[in-house]
C-alpha cells in the first residue's frame, strides 16, 4: 500500500500543474500577439482544440484509470504534459501552435478523472484533502499568470513553456520512483458516503449538470480572459506584464482560500448547506465587473474568484460524496467531460463576445449565465449521511 501522504502529495502537484499548463497561452498570447504578427481575438482560438481535448479526453482516461492504472495514467500525464509544453516552446508557425496546443490539452484530461479519484481513494477527510486539492489547482492557476508573465518579459515567450516543461518531467521521474502500483485493497472511501431518496436522484444530476456547465464555462472562461482584462483596465495602475501577473496571482489567492474554507464546511454541513449561500456570489459581482476598472474591478475580481472556485469544490466532493471506488474514475470522466467540453467553447465565445462589445458584454453574458447556479442549488436535495468505509486492515 503506498503512504497516502505521499500520494496525495503527488497528485496535488499534478494539479497544480494541469492549471498552469492549461493557461500558460492565456498569460503569453498578450505577448505572442505582437511576435507572431496576430491579433488577440485572431490568435486566442487557437487553444480551442486543447480546451475540447481537455473535456473530450477525460473519459477515455477515467476509463483507463479504473480498468488498467491510475498510477500509470499519472506517470504519461506527467511525462506527456512537459514534453507538450516545451513543443510550444519550438513552434514556428499558428498550425504548429494549435497542435502542441493540442497535445497539451489531450495529456492534462488525464489529471482530473484520475488525479480526483486518486485523492478520494487515499483521503481520510474528504472535504478537507478536497478544499487543499483545490487549493493547489488555484495555486496553478494563479501561478501560470504570475511566472508566464515575469519569464515571458525577461526571457521571451518560449521560454514561459519550456521551463515548466522541464520540471514537470523531473517530476514525473520522482513520481514513477516512489509511488508503486496502486493497491485499492485498503482505499479509506471505497463506499459512498451520502445518499439521497430514490426518488430524488434526478434531481441530484439535474443540478449537478446544471452547475458543472455554468461554473466550467464561467471558470475557464475568467481564467482565460484575465490577463487580458487586467491589462486593459488596470492602465491606471500599472502597465508592466510582470506585475499585472503579480495583481492576478493576489486575486487568483482568494479564490484557494475559498476553496480550502469549502472544503472544510463540506465535512460538516450537507452540500446543499454549503452550495445555497455559494451560489449567490458570481452573477452580481460578475455583472459589476463588467463596468469597473482599477481597485473597484480587482475587489470585484475577488469575489468573482470567490464564487467560481468554491463552486468547483462543491462540484468535486459531490460526485465523491455520490459514487463508489469501483466507479469514482468513470464517474469523474463524466463530471469532467462535460464540464471542460463546454469550458472549451467558452475560449471561441470569450473571442466573439470580446470582439463584439469588448469586456462588457463578455461579462454580462457569463454573468446571466451564473443565474443558473442559484436554480441547482435549489433543485439539489437534501442528504442522508453515511458512515464511510472503514480502511481494510
Amino acid at each position: 500500500m503506498n503512504s497516502p501522504s505521499r500520494v496525495i502529495t503527488f497528485v496535488n502537484a499534478a494539479h497544480f500543474i494541469d492549471h498552469y499548463s492549461m493557461l500558460i497561452f492565456a498569460a503569453a498570447v498578450i505577448i505572442m500577439g505582437p511576435a507572431l504578427g496576430m491579433a488577440y481575438s485572431e490568435l486566442l482560438p487557437y487553444a480551442t482544440p486543447g480546451f475540447v481535448a481537455f473535456g473530450a479526453g477525460s473519459l477515455v482516461t477515467g476509463w483507463l484509470g479504473d480498468r488498467w492504472s491510475r498510477r500509470h495514467m499519472m506517470v504519461i500525464f506527467f511525462s506527456g504534459i512537459g514534453a507538450s509544453m516545451i513543443a510550444v516552446g519550438f513552434v514556428q508557425t499558428p498550425l504548429q501552435l494549435g497542435a502542441a496546443l493540442l497535445a497539451i490539452g489531450l495529456f492534462a484530461s488525464i489529471y482530473h478523472p484520475v488525479g480526483t479519484a486518486m485523492i478520494v481513494s487515499y483521503a481520510d477527510k474528504l472535504g478537507r484533502e478536497m478544499g487543499l486539492n483545490g487549493v493547489w489547482g488555484n495555486l496553478g492557476v494563479a501561478s501560470s499568470a504570475l511566472v508566464t508573465g515575469v519569464i515571458g518579459q525577461y526571457l521571451g515567450w518560449r521560454w514561459a513553456f519550456i521551463a515548466p516543461g522541464i520540471v514537470t518531467i523531473l517530476i514525473g521521474v520522482a513520481f514513477a520512483l516512489m509511488v508503486v502500483h496502486e493497491d485499492r485493497t485498503g482505499t479509506r472511501q471505497a463506499a459512498a458516503q451520502a445518499r439521497v431518496a430514490k426518488e430524488d436522484m434526478w434531481r441530484v444530476f439535474l443540478a449537478l449538470l446544471i452547475v458543472v456547465i455554468a461554473i466550467s464555462t464561467t471558470f475557464n472562461a475568467i481564467t482565460v480572459a484575465m490577463p487580458k482584462l487586467f491589462a486593459e483596465r488596470l492602465a491606471g495602475l500599472t502597465n508592466s506584464p510582470a506585475l499585472l501577473g503579480v495583481i492576478a496571482a493576489g486575486v487568483y489567492v482568494f479564490g484557494a482560500m475559498t476553496q480550502y474554507t469549502i472544503g472544510k464546511l463540506i465535512d460538516h454541513y450537507s452540500l446543499k448547506t454549503v452550495m445555497l449561500p455559494l451560489s449567490f456570489l458570481l452573477a452580481p459581482f460578475m455583472y459589476f465587473a463588467a463596468t469597473l476598472s482599477n481597485l473597484p474591478l480587482i475587489i470585484a475580481s475577488i469575489g468573482i474568484v470567490m464564487g467560481a472556485f468554491g463552486q468547483v469544490t462543491v462540484n468535486d466532493a459531490m460526485v465523491g460524496k455520490y459514487t463508489t471506488e469501483e466507479w469514482r474514475s468513470r464517474a469523474y470522466s463524466v463530471r469532467y467531460f462535460v464540464g471542460f467540453t463546454a469550458a472549451g467553447a467558452s475560449v471561441g465565445l470569450v473571442a466573439w463576445l470580446y470582439e463584439k462589445g469588448g469586456f462588457v458584454t463578455m461579462l454580462q453574458t457569463f454573468g446571466a449565465l451564473c443565474l443558473l447556479v442559484i436554480v441547482a442549488a435549489i433543485i439539489l436535495p437534501r442528504e442522508i449521511r453515511v458512515p464511510a468505509a472503514q480502511t481494510a486492515p
